[in-house]
């Protein structure tokens, strides 16, 4: 993705503004389509890193072999198809086979995904497989549970809805039991 160009996006906040009919001369308008500009680059930053960018020998040998698991990790995206925000949080396992990562980089790998346009069932789907690739463990499991504002606020209004979504790979996928402690354990 190339860097995001501020003045056109500003220029375009305008044009949608003055669309709704809002005078942009009034005091609480007057920079707001240079805020909204810098608000977006700032919601969709995760385009200018990936995920080995934030490793930075975050990788560690371990002869570990239990289930590490960061739950409640929060997280805030754009929805790709209305451009609305979703939130909640996000709970990640993983059973170490040599490796293990820095406990803040599960955190950093959720941003990178998140701060980009996004669909929830994609974001789990790209956390899951990223840690996976880059810590080689004997599995992944992520869950993803999220408020959508697309559906709050507009269309359906359904409030107070939750989505889950999930990604098991490895011994996640294959043994039921690994699984089960997961999923009882972020409960």
């Amino acid at each position: 993705m190339t860097t995001p160009n501020k003045s056109n996006m500003s220029q375009a906040f305008t044009t949608i503004l003055e669309s709704l009919g809002e005078n942009l001369d009034r005091p609480g308008l007057i920079r707001t389509p240079d805020r909204a500009a810098q608000a977006l680059c700032d919601l969709t930053s995760g385009y200018k890193t990936s995920p080995t960018d934030i490793i930075n020998n975050a990788l560690f040998p371990s002869e570990s072999k239990g289930m590490v698991i960061q739950r409640g990790l929060e997280f805030y995206s754009l929805c790709e198809h209305h451009l609305l925000p979703f939130f909640g949080r996000i709970h990640v396992a993983y059973l170490p086979d040599k490796n293990i990562i820095g406990l803040s980089k599960i955190g950093r790998i959720i941003d990178v995904f998140a701060k980009r346009l996004q669909v929830q069932e994609i974001l789990t789907y790209q956390i899951a497989h990223a840690l996976n690739n880059l810590v080689k463990p004997h599995g992944v499991a992520v869950i993803a549970e999220a408020s959508h504002l697309c559906m709050m606020m507009r269309g359906i209004q359904k409030q107070g809805s939750v989505t889950l979504t999930s990604e098991y790979i490895g011994i996640f996928n294959d043994d039921q039991n690994i699984r089960e402690q997961f999923i009882s354990a972020v409960k």
